[in-house]
């Protein structure tokens, strides 16, 4: 992220904290399509038929706006974990509504560590993504360019975003990948490497890379 476009989002946080509701709509756009990735990695396809991750990210920004007087925080960091705890919640409820239907108190619990946790596993893969060399960097950068690879994902193509969700995200096998896109391994295997170098070549455009 440039110097100016990193001022940008402190602006905007400043702004929102001090009651500027425009700036805090404009502030939570910006984390629409890192939050719809972590949402679809969540959704399995049967889930997605009857949910669209869209929706709960929506819905996640809409009580992230109607809540923010409840956010403590003060960088882009604290931001997104608040964000992230508002989409697991969500992502809870439609697990419980659409597939939980016994003991529902219990089982809701175990299902939002269950979501937690691979929710954690998800965003900790997209970092990587964005950073393949794992170097050295604050919480803050890494926040960063995770937020502007879910932008450049959400640009590709839709059979390589898939590719990588698939892959990089949700750590299937090729093998894997291949039974859920209808293709062969062989097939699979070259889609990825085209859109690992697209996304690249996308990041390296952006100089993040």
């Amino acid at each position: 992220m440039s110097h100016t476009a990193k001022l940008s989002v402190e602006a905007l946080l400043f702004s929102a904290k001090e009651g500027e509701r425009e700036k805090l709509g404009e502030l939570l756009e910006m984390y629409a399509n890192y939050l719809r990735i972590l949402a679809t990695t969540q959704l399995d396809n049967k889930l997605r038929s009857r949910v669209s991750p869209s929706d709960v990210v929506q819905e996640t920004l809409l009580e992230a706006h109607r809540d923010f007087d409840d956010f403590r925080g003060g960088s882009e960091p604290e931001l997104l974990s608040w964000l992230r705890k508002i989409l697991i919640h969500n992502i809870g409820r439609v697990v419980e509504r659409h597939v939980l239907t016994e003991k529902r108190n219990v089982r809701r619990e175990v299902s939002m560590n269950r979501v937690h946790r691979s929710l954690e596993q998800s965003s900790m893969h997209l970092r990587q993504v964005a950073d393949p060399g794992c170097s050295p960097s604050t919480a803050a950068q890494r926040t960063e360019h995770t937020r502007m690879l879910a932008d450049q994902l959400a640009e590709l193509p839709e059979d390589h975003r898939q590719v990588i969700l698939l892959r990089n995200l949700e750590g299937l096998s090729f093998k894997e990948v291949a039974e859920s896109m209808g293709r062969s391994s062989g097939a699979v295997r070259m889609l990825w490497l085209r859109a690992i170098e697209g996304l690249r070549l996308k990041f390296r455009e952006s100089g993040m890379l």
